[in-house]
């Protein structure tokens, strides 16, 4: 069975945090997906690496900028702690409570967006109506230095 983990974040997205991510680094957007994250950091004016290259064998950039398949959560996050990456992921509200987390002991900020962010399904390179995103998603931020520990946004 083939596994259909290609979700892909709409600009709105990257536009509703922008203002947390500094200008004067690179971004490192290490999963390519259809192409279109890397693209709306860029129009955003942001300096983007996004490669269509692996994960795991890979390091680029000054920090990491992304929304990781979620079925990888656990070995993404514990790559970008060894390469000592600072990051901001997209990830669901439960990855707080999951072992593989809590085993990490991150000591993580968080930004909570306004409402549910709203991803394009992508299958065998096509996009798939989807009736909307059904779980709620946090920006997880490590070693961003964010003014407060969790940043609830206004938009």
């Amino acid at each position: 069975m083939v596994r259909h983990d290609d979700y892909m974040t709409p600009r709105s997205a990257w536009e509703h945090i922008h203002a947390y991510l500094p200008k004067n680094k690179v971004i490192w957007e290490p999963f390519y997906g259809d192409g279109t994250s890397g693209a709306h950091l860029r129009n955003l004016g942001f300096q983007v690496v996004h490669e269509d290259e692996d994960f795991f064998e890979n390091d680029s950039g000054d920090y990491v900028v992304s929304n990781p398949p979620f079925s990888i959560l656990a070995d993404v996050l514990r790559r970008l702690v060894h390469l000592q990456k600072p990051f901001v992921l997209i990830m669901p509200c439960s990855v707080l409570t999951t072992q593989y987390f809590q085993k990490l002991s991150l000591d993580v900020q968080l930004i909570v967006p306004k409402r549910r962010i709203q991803f394009t399904k992508i299958e065998d390179g096509r996009v798939v109506p989807t009736p909307g995103c059904s779980f709620d998603c946090l920006y997880y931020c490590w070693n961003m230095h964010l003014s407060k520990d969790i940043v609830f946004l206004r938009e």
